[in-house]
């Protein structure tokens, strides 16, 4: 059997017990976490809590936002990349990245209580809950991200002016 064929089984056996796991608890359907998570990536896991695993492939992505955002809205030793992208957002787009803060740290409220307090129906109400907030605050970014790139070079013009000596 090739690598291709031995990887191919393992991402169909982790759709299989996706599929029952979707069945049971009204999941949303695999390729869109797939999409939106790689969840794929746990098809090497080997596992008696599959939705756990899912759980914190989505964590991982969620905890990288909740740091851009935090540096973003309070830059104090951010790299330079950050403060041009806060230089290059105006009011509302700051506002955009307050409300996905908002949802990103109640995210992470949700995560710890369900590590204090695991069962397979917290962990289905987390993964439901988390994906429909993740569509929104992917919406929040990619406004946010958009001004930004269309303020970029407008913003950066006096950069080339700095003293470095």
């Amino acid at each position: 059997m090739t690598k291709e064929k031995k990887e191919e089984s393992k991402l169909q056996k982790l759709k299989e017990k996706y599929k029952d796991l979707k069945k049971e608890y009204n999941l949303p359907e695999f390729d869109e976490l797939n999409k939106e998570f790689s969840i794929e990536k746990i098809s090497d896991v080997e596992t008696d809590f599959l939705m756990r695993e899912i759980g914190r492939v989505m964590s991982d992505k969620f905890s990288s936002y909740l740091r851009i955002t935090e540096m973003m809205l309070n830059p104090i030793n951010s790299p330079i990349f950050v403060f041009s992208m806060v230089k290059a957002m105006g009011e509302d787009e700051k506002k955009k990245l307050s409300e996905a803060y908002k949802e990103l740290t109640k995210i992470e409220l949700n995560l710890i209580e369900l590590d204090v307090n695991f069962s397979m129906k917290n962990q289905a109400e987390f993964i439901i809950n988390s994906y429909k907030s993740w569509k929104e605050i992917k919406g929040y970014f990619s406004e946010v991200i958009s001004k930004v790139k269309s303020n970029w070079d407008s913003k950066h013009e006096d950069n080339n002016k700095a003293y470095f000596g």
